[in-house]
């Protein structure tokens, strides 16, 4: 095990927090993972799939199939239904990758609410739904977003993002194992419901720490990465602006420290994520 793991390790069972696993990688080394309490490999890591469907976005805007000003309405002509809000129209990929819409906060999340209320179809579920605010003029945070952001991947790669993800992705990076939630018509929610190892989700921080290069192949371009960090789709920062991460329900942590080229995540329930930040922020 690495220093830097044993470090993390250390701190993570001084807490006494319910961890799972956590995993890291440094540079172009090996992704090393421990195991911290017994349980099934692949966990529930809730909004941290997300980052992946950001990054599914990117791959279709390096394919020149989309850009962050295209209009959601000119992607889904055919599926708006009647009553759709005329608000729609001023709706962009940018503003559902940043969560100003003008849909509610917490909308579409399937974590808190039975499904039973969104009917079958998701996607006319949210199109029907008013919005509360003039869209980019507010933010409020969503998984009814994302959501419309699977559904984007779908529509324009021709196939369903996790099958997408698993042919350009999931695959090159090695992954063993990873399953995401869908909706009752088969599209995967994309905002929540990723089941992966903690081994193999540190992979996306060693993407992003490489510029989009994967073990010498280019998955992601560098300038879709330095897009999402400018306009801070997906993650964030930390107050000392040093390193980036994403969070899911229950602590579920990826951080990435771009100074000392390295990523670790953490799956748990119950934990602390943004103490977990720090942890890996101040790690010699």
């Amino acid at each position: 095990m690495s220093g830097f793991l044993d470090h993390l390790a250390d701190r993570i069972r001084a807490q006494g927090w319910n961890t799972f696993s956590v995993a890291a990688v440094e540079g172009d080394g090996a992704v090393q993972s421990v195991e911290l309490i017994n349980t099934n490999p692949c966990q529930d890591v809730y909004s941290l799939a997300k980052a992946y469907t950001m990054t599914a976005i990117g791959m279709l805007y390096d394919r020149g199939l989309l850009t962050p000003d295209t209009r959601i309405v000119d992607i889904f002509q055919k599926e708006l239904p009647a009553g759709t809000a005329d608000e729609w129209s001023l709706c962009t990929v940018d503003m559902a990758l940043r969560h100003r819409l003008g849909l509610p906060g917490g909308f579409l999340d399937i974590d808190c609410t039975p499904s039973t209320e969104f009917g079958e179809d998701f996607l006319s579920y949210l199109f029907r739904t008013p919005l509360v605010y003039t869209p980019d003029t507010d933010c409020k945070y969503s998984d009814g977003a994302y959501y419309l952001l699977a559904r984007i991947v779908d529509q324009l790669s021709g196939m369903h993002m996790d099958d997408f993800l698993w042919q350009e992705l999931f695959l090159k990076q090695g992954v063993l194992e990873a399953a995401m939630s869908h909706c009752p018509q088969g599209h995967p929610i994309g905002a929540t419901g990723l089941y992966i190892r903690s081994a193999d989700l540190v992979k996306l921080g060693q993407l992003y720490l490489r510029g989009g290069v994967y073990n010498g192949t280019r998955l992601l371009s560098e300038e879709w990465i330095r897009l999402a960090l400018e306009r801070d789709y997906c993650f964030e920062w930390d107050e000392t602006h040093s390193v980036y991460f994403k969070g899911g329900m229950h602590g579920q942590k990826l951080v990435i420290d771009p100074a000392r080229d390295r990523a670790a995540c953490m799956e748990s329930f119950g934990a602390n994520g943004d103490l977990f930040v720090e942890f890996v922020r101040d790690a010699e």
